[in-house]
């Protein structure tokens, strides 16, 4: 009878949230849609500009995706570099009473990962200036709050029983940590690694719209000027590389388990 009440009491707030959200929404600008824009979109869209694939300048689509892969390769490099200790540190079930550190820890990464990669590239642009490192940066500093999270989970979550055994014959802190704890999470750590470089990636894509480098900026430069043409065909680069990203990754992944 009381999960019934409960059930009820969820589906009413989510009613509640639905219609609030629907309420919200401005819909006013449904009578403005041109139909003979979106037409236009559309078919030039279907005409990619071939030519902007490679012509050799470096600014083509090709090198720009290039840019883009290095970009979330070593944010996620970086990010993973510092995310391991401090998710570590962030573990509850490593500290035996109750952890001011693992509490600090969880904040600095709930902080970290409160705002999105834009948000973080928009202020390193302002800081180190326009590029691909502001890109790097901004990845790196979302992705630190991101992995630490799911480290940490994945620490809280081992067997016990390995440490328990190490600690009965006399093991001490660290030696239960490097040869009992981290090698039960080590490939989880590596899958996790791999999934947030694919994440990075399709993040890295978007992050030029704010001058963070990548192929995000003559992305809002050809649909500012209306080259359907050159969207289309950037579109296209960005989709195929995120496949085969998908497709290695699962391969790797695979590996790993």
């Amino acid at each position: 009878m009381l999960r019934m009440i409960k059930d009820k009491w969820v589906m009413a707030v989510l009613a509640v949230i639905v219609i609030v959200s629907f309420i919200s929404v401005d819909y006013s600008m449904l009578s403005s849609i041109s139909w003979d824009l979106a037409r236009g979109v559309f078919s030039g869209l279907l005409k990619p500009e071939w030519s902007y694939f490679y012509d050799g300048s470096g600014e083509d689509v090709f090198s720009l995706l290039i840019l883009t892969l290095g970009i979330g390769f070593l944010g996620t490099f970086f990010a993973s570099i510092i995310a391991v200790p401090v998710g570590i540190l962030s573990a509850q079930n490593l500290w035996k009473n109750g952890g001011v550190i693992s509490r600090v820890a969880k904040i600095i990464l709930s902080v970290l990962r409160a705002f999105p990669e834009l948000i973080y590239a928009i202020i390193f642009v302002k800081v180190v200036g326009p590029g691909p490192f502001a890109g790097v940066l901004a990845i790196a500093t979302h992705q630190i709050g991101m992995l630490g999270k799911l480290f940490a989970e994945e620490m809280e979550a081992i067997d016990f029983g390995p440490v328990e055994a190490m600690e009965s014959v006399g093991a001490g802190f660290l030696q239960t940590l490097f040869f009992a704890r981290i090698p039960q999470v080590l490939a989880i750590f590596a899958s996790l690694i791999v999934n947030h470089f694919e994440i990075a990636v399709r993040s890295a894509s978007t992050l030029g719209l704010v001058g963070a480098g990548g192929i995000g900026a003559p992305l809002i430069f050809a649909i500012q000027a209306r080259n359907w043409g050159r969207v289309s065909i950037i579109l296209l680069g960005v989709i195929v590389t995120v496949f085969v990203i998908d497709t290695f990754a699962a391969m790797l992944r695979k590996r790993l388990k």
